[in-house]
């Protein structure tokens, strides 16, 4: 009898493991970034990294294409200009106003947007 009551014990322990590990990544999932919600607030983003081959004209430098990049590296760069930690006048005037949501529904967007070969 003292074996089962001890079997009950654990598997209630894994069970109640397993609902607060299931409660952790639905909370994770939920705070991650809207792709349908980015597609409209990046709007400004896309008249320079939506052009292929787009190339800023002083001083000259290729603008990269975001399609298809990790939300997480997006994110971080985002903040990275808001702070001033990166250095581009454009893109820390284009952060300044974004909340960390809009910076992860941005991210969303160009992480499930396709690539360009050009």
């Amino acid at each position: 009898m003292e074996f089962e009551r001890g079997s009950m014990k654990i598997t209630s322990l894994f069970v109640l493991s397993g609902a607060s590990l299931w409660l952790a990544l639905a909370t994770v999932a939920q705070a991650a970034g809207d792709p349908s919600q980015g597609a409209v607030k990046a709007a400004t983003c896309l008249g320079c990294h939506g052009i292929d081959g787009y190339q800023n004209a002083y001083p000259t430098y290729n603008v990269p294409r975001l399609g298809g990049q990790h939300a997480e590296y997006l994110v971080s760069a985002l903040k990275d200009y808001k702070a001033g930690n990166r250095s581009h006048k454009t893109m820390q005037s284009q952060a300044a106003s974004l909340s960390e949501q809009d910076m992860e529904d941005i991210a969303a967007y160009f992480a499930q947007a396709k690539t360009s070969n050009k």
